[in-house]
């Protein structure tokens, strides 16, 4: 006997951002779990069973984890995540140079990390799709596994969880007029370019470590770190500051380069996403910023030029 497998529509959503082949794993996946209901195994979540999904066997891809809530004449899909490729090897001849090491982490952990990002990133989406179209469009498709492997290895470093979720589901903003679509009008950074700005910054870096030997220590500046990771750009297009991801605590600050120094942000990458998508869909109870739109793009109250205020109207949820 089989049983009914429902697929609710944020899943579906979901499932388009994460790769074009995922929406037919997707329902291969329900039809299998329509026969065999208990494949599962239970997850972390109370009463939530998972089934692997392996990227290998359909095209454009990654492999996933699927939660489902398993009743007796229904199963019901609550999340479709990617699973984060395993950290690239050093080679043997590079063993002398350690690889920066992100955070220790757990499984269960990474798993909730996973559902929190690609769930207010959806909401986010699916607020932009209803009220912002020209920044929806903007957005760039999700990055390859293998791209975000790249990345890695071109920073020494092992990424968490939360980057290479996001960045399967977005790999960048081109913006609108120059303007992202978070608060602030910034915008995620293009993934080709996080690589760029991380050693232009490191190289800055090292000069200051020279002249740092040199001063006495209450006028050392540290810029920048090796475990610091360009996330966040001031615009689509304008690299004067923004936010990273501190690989080593999990937290974001802010960079500048006009020679202030970092400051923290106290932010997680979720706490700041989900912070984004509350925003969105509830404008009036916005803390940070205030969203609007012009012309059907997003623009954040705080960063108003006079020749789009006339025009300008607060979101209303």
């Amino acid at each position: 006997m089989t049983v009914n497998v429902e697929v609710p529509p944020h899943i579906r959503d979901t499932a388009t951002h994460l790769g074009a082949g995922v929406p037919y794993a997707l329902r291969v996946l329900a039809r299998q779990l329509a026969e065999t209901p208990d494949m599962g195994h239970p997850s972390s979540l109370p009463g939530i069973l998972t089934v692997t999904v392996e990227g290998d066997l359909f095209e454009d891809c990654p492999a996933l984890s699927v939660g489902y809530l398993r009743e007796p004449d229904r199963v019901q899909i609550r999340y479709v995540n990617p699973i984060p490729p395993a950290a690239p090897t050093t080679p043997a001849q590079d063993a002398d140079q350690p690889q920066e090491r992100a955070r220790p982490t757990n499984p269960a952990d990474d798993a909730l990390v996973v559902r929190q990002i690609a769930d207010a990133w959806h909401r986010v989406t699916r607020c932009l799709q209803h009220d912002a179209p020209r920044s929806l469009e903007a957005l760039r498709a999700g990055a390859s596994p293998a791209a975000v492997a790249t990345l890695e290895a071109d920073l020494g470093l092992q990424l968490p969880v939360e980057l290479h979720t996001l960045w399967a589901l977005t790999a960048g903003d081109d913006g609108v007029n120059g303007a992202g679509c978070l608060p602030g009008n910034q915008a995620l950074m293009p993934l080709e370019e996080v690589a760029d700005f991380h050693r232009s910054r490191m190289d800055a870096q090292a000069w200051e470590d020279t002249l740092n030997a040199q001063r006495p220590a209450e006028d050392r500046f540290v810029g920048w770190r090796s475990a610091w990771v360009p996330v966040v750009s001031h615009g689509a297009t304008d690299r004067t500051s923004g936010l990273y991801l501190d690989t080593a605590t999990g937290y974001l600050g802010r960079w500048s380069r006009y020679r202030e120094g970092p400051d923290e942000e106290l932010d997680t990458l979720v706490t700041y996403l989900e912070d984004v998508a509350d925003m969105l869909e509830a404008p009036a109870l916005a803390v940070r910023d205030i969203p609007g739109l012009v012309d059907g793009a997003l623009v954040w109250g705080s960063v108003l030029t006079p020749e789009l205020e006339d025009r300008w109207r607060p979101l209303t949820g």
